[in-house]
């Protein structure tokens, strides 16, 4: 961490910003960056929530990790003394197999959020703002100002796609261009077409993040590796912890160039991954079946919450995703207190849609729990 910090600081951090970093590293803290459970931890308590608690708020697959992921898991850890690097480089051809890549635009990583964190390390600064949409996911708006880099935030179209003409034009000078597709918290596509006319049409020098977290779990999914493959300015990001559901696990991947990938490799202070994680993720993707049969089991009981808020005259973002984002028409924090004290947890609020709650998608029993109490707290 101490080499990262420098590196740091021989770039475009301030003195002062470098010091912050430094007396956080050596707490033993990494306050500025987040992933989607660090976020949510001020609505989730640190103690395990009681007995019989619904909590659908942080975008987990309450299904776990598939039959096939945990076996490779149990068998795995006889040898967890060792350095099975072997493992990472079978995900690494899999994945460049799978997805048409070559090896060398493929790496691993601990979940999606690490790669997203070095990319905002990578490519931005004071003078290379990062640009996401608003409301989206915001670990990487909150890496980037805490290391002092400009964030610009672009309001989502009114079909709640991203606005990709209006991001392409919030900065010439942007270093890191941020789409989560679909996204999070509204759980909407944007059209390939738009990426790729923003891939097109991106400021001079900048670099399109796509992040692909739940990508998998979209009916239409439409991935963008090929982006990858052409050698476009892009980086795309994949994730086990959504519809493999291995979020405390901690695996992912990103696709790149390899030149884009190794500048995120000069801010990361590991490279090794877990053991147990690799042999799971390896497992997950080699199943023929885990992918689709979730895709239904997760839209079949999104499509009976949309149904339920419909006909109780609820207004709501339609949701390809495992996440749908609820207008309660008043302060949304007032809500998410209500509901736990019903024993649902839901998710957190965003600043620009102050009225609006986030659901994730659970077990039947989980949202008829929901309906329930949602009913009760509405009323």
């Amino acid at each position: 961490m101490k080499n990262q910090l420098r590196t740091l600081a021989a770039g475009a951090l301030s003195r002062r910003n470098f010091a912050r970093f430094s007396a956080l590293a050596g707490a033993g803290m990494q306050a500025g960056f987040f992933n989607e459970a660090l976020l949510a931890q001020f609505q989730r308590p640190v103690d395990p929530p009681p007995a019989g608690s619904v909590m659908i708020d942080n975008n987990e697959n309450p299904m776990g990790p598939c039959a096939e992921a945990r076996e490779a898991c149990r068998k795995v850890v006889d040898d967890g003394g060792r350095y099975l690097i072997h493992l990472e480089e079978r995900m690494v051809r899999l994945f460049a197999s799978q997805e048409g890549l070559k090896p060398a635009s493929v790496a691993i990583f601990a979940g999606s959020s690490p790669a997203l964190h070095q990319a905002v390390l990578a490519f931005t600064s004071p003078t290379r703002p990062y640009v996401a949409a608003d409301p989206s996911y915001e670990s990487g708006s909150r890496a980037a100002q805490f290391i002092g880099s400009k964030v610009i935030r672009v309001p989502l179209a009114k079909d709640y796609s991203h606005d990709v003409r209006a991001m392409a034009a919030a900065s010439p000078d942007a270093g890191l261009i941020y789409i989560c597709n679909p996204n999070n918290p509204t759980g909407t596509v944007t059209r390939p077409s738009d990426i790729e006319w923003l891939v097109a049409n991106k400021p001079r020098g900048s670099v399109i993040m796509i992040d692909e977290a739940y990508m998998h779990i979209s009916p239409g999914a439409a991935f963008s590796s090929a982006m990858a493959a052409a050698d476009k300015d892009v980086i795309i990001l994949r994730t086990f912890s959504k519809i493999y559901g291995m979020a405390g696990l901690r695996a992912g991947a990103a696709f790149a160039r390899p030149d884009l990938l190794e500048k995120l490799s000069g801010h990361s202070s590991t490279g090794f991954q877990s053991v147990t994680a690799m042999a799971a993720a390896l497992a997950s993707l080699e199943s023929k079946t885990v992918v689709p049969e979730r895709r239904k089991a997760i839209g079949e009981i999104r499509d009976d919450v949309s149904s339920f808020l419909t006909k109780n005259n609820f207004s709501f973002v339609p949701s390809v995703s495992n996440c749908i984002m609820i207008d309660v028409k008043k302060p949304g924090n007032t809500v998410v207190t209500a509901m736990r004290k019903e024993g649902v947890f839901i998710g957190r609020v965003w600043p620009i849609w102050p009225t609006h709650v986030r659901i994730t998608v659970g077990t039947r029993d989980e949202m008829e729990k929901f309906k329930t109490a949602f009913l009760k707290v509405m009323a």
